[in-house]
């Protein structure tokens, strides 16, 4: 009985062990040019202030405006409440395309991607901290607070006087 106690708590650990070794290797899989791309995607969204988040319902196209980008562990994250109806949307389906335009550049850009939902209550906080504001409706710990990154991200950047660009992250 020992026996098998040890072996369970051994094979626990060593489970857990690879589980973590795994995630640091995720989150240093980025090349310098990805994560430039990405940063640069970031900056925008953060100029613009408002982007455009398109989902489908079905076989409808929704499109509501978003505010939250934020970078996480070398990852681009949105947030949202699990109780909307775009979580739901994007939930059941996770591709999404991202619009946004800067006015003061006469520049848009576009964004298609896959979006991951991360549950871990660090990702939730780190990125409410980023928002102070959402803490009034949000928590890290609540059943409503849901947090996604972007995954096999295209941004393709836009402008009436230069060429199209695209990046990928």
């Amino acid at each position: 009985m020992k026996t098998r106690i040890t072996l369970l708590l051994l094979f626990s650990l060593l489970t857990v062990m690879s589980f973590a070794t795994d995630r640091n290797a995720q989150q240093k899989k980025q090349n310098p040019e990805e994560e430039q791309s990405m940063k640069e995607v970031y900056d925008f969204l953060k100029t613009c202030g408002v982007y455009y988040l398109a989902t489908v319902d079905n076989d409808q196209p929704r499109v509501r405006p978003f505010g939250t980008a934020v970078i996480f562990e070398q990852k681009l994250y949105i947030q949202t409440g699990r109780k909307k109806n775009v979580a739901r949307q994007m939930i059941a389906n996770p591709k999404v395309e991202i619009c946004a335009y800067d006015p003061g550049k006469g520049a848009w850009l576009r964004i298609e991607a896959t979006v991951v939902p991360d549950e871990r209550l660090e990702a939730k906080q780190y990125i409410l901290d980023q928002y102070p504001q959402l803490k009034s409706m949000y928590q890290a710990e609540d059943n409503n607070t849901l947090v996604l990154y972007l995954k096999n991200a295209t941004a393709t950047f836009n402008s009436f006087s230069s060429p199209v660009r695209t990046v990928q992250f």
